[in-house]
This record gives C-alpha cells, structure tokens and sequence, in this order.
C-alpha cells in the first residue's frame, strides 16, 4: 500500500500527471459537447422527417 502512495505522489507531482489530468478533462469536456451535439441534431432530423410524413399524408 506504502508502494502505491509512493507512486501516486510521484505520479501527481510530476509535469506529465498534470497534462494527463488536464487532457481529460478536455476530453470529457469535448465528449459531453459531441453528446449534446447527436441529441440536438436527432431532435432536429426527428422534426423533420416528422413534418415530412405529416405534409405528404396530408394528416
């Protein structure tokens, strides 16, 4: 356990832990925002081919 402590402190003082930690936090911010982006589209093409059904049965 005093081994894994050891590494884990090494690990965060070191330049390429911070890159690391900062670099995942860029890649959720990135996920969340292509993940709301598919929601908006498909909300969007939903409506559409909604209002296209809808024009072409006449309903």
């Amino acid at each position: 356990m005093k081994k894994l402590m050891t590494m884990a402190r090494q690990f965060r003082d070191e330049e390429n832990g911070a890159a690391m930690v900062e670099y995942t936090v860029l890649l959720g911010i990135i996920t969340v925002a292509v993940i709301a982006t598919i929601i908006l589209v498909g909300t969007w093409v939903s409506g559409k081919w909604t209002a296209l059904y809808s024009a072409i049965s006449g309903t």
